[in-house]
């Protein structure tokens, strides 16, 4: 593990020096590190939105990855700055529910409160330790430094609220959780859930969002027609609903936390 990976996700984008001096720290200590962009285009301070991405993202590095998420608003508070031991992967992010989603899907083997200076760059800034902390934290752990060097384990960690979706006999009570670039509206229901609803076999589904009803779950965007509104399984595994090469964010002006329901069609 003397070469390593390390993945980087902010919300710095990428026109400021910010990343690009993570990754002179990170390769200060490590020359070798391979250093990967998971995204730096995050909203300012959406934890939320960072805790999805990670969680979507992190499984399909290899063992041994070490994956920094900086979306802090409370940088310089006392905050803890935590790294979990997740599928022998390391998840490093503040204390501030960014890690709820991946560590829900995911537990963790191990949580350590990241608090050993002797592996911080110095001095540490107030204001960015992403550069001065996690940089440095997450790079010596690429050179096989135990994880529990770093500080004491904990098992208490912030969670953000709970998004599972509820699945009932009458319907599939969710709300949307992400909104991706072309506008698809992400919920937190599942493949699994829809299966389990399905189980009972009424009748058809019917998605509700916003005053939209839609019709069945299709397999891919092209089944609807230009522009009409559709629900399909994503790559996540997650219910979308979508627009075929359209935006559906835009077409029904909802965005994240909008409530969706599945129910079933009387059978004919």
């Amino acid at each position: 593990m003397s070469r390593g990976t390390i993945t980087l996700l902010s919300d710095f984008g990428t026109t400021d020096p910010y990343v690009s001096a993570m990754k002179g720290v990170a390769l200060s200590v490590n020359p070798a590190v391979q250093l990967v962009d998971m995204s730096h285009e995050i909203n300012p301070h959406d934890v939320a939105e960072a805790g999805f991405v990670l969680a979507m993202a992190h499984g399909y590095y290899p063992a041994g990855t070490v994956h920094v998420a900086v979306v802090d608003p409370g940088v310089g508070s006392e905050r803890r700055i935590l790294a979990a031991e997740v599928a022998g992967q390391v998840l490093m992010a503040p204390d501030n529910g960014l890690l709820t989603m991946a560590l829900s899907r995911t537990p963790p083997r191990r949580i350590v409160h990241v608090a050993n200076a002797d592996y911080f760059r110095h001095p540490v800034s107030m204001t960015f330790h992403g550069r001065d902390i996690f940089a440095p934290v997450a790079a010596h752990l690429t050179l096989g430094v135990d994880l529990g060097e770093m500080g004491a384990e904990v098992e208490d960690y912030k969670r953000l609220e709970a998004a599972a979706a509820a699945v009932s006999a009458e319907a599939i009570d969710g709300q949307v959780i992400h909104v991706d670039r072309f506008g698809n509206l992400v919920t937190n229901i599942t493949r699994e859930d829809l299966a389990t609803f399905q189980s009972g076999a009424r009748g058809g589904l019917r998605v509700h969002v916003a005053a939209a009803e839609i019709a069945g779950v299709s397999r891919t965007y092209a089944e609807a027609g230009l522009g009409e509104l559709l629900a399909v399984i994503g790559s996540t595994g997650l219910l979308e609903l979508s627009t075929n090469q359209g935006s559906a964010a835009d077409v029904l002006g909802v965005g994240r936390r909008t409530r969706v329901r599945v129910t079933q069609s009387a059978r004919a």
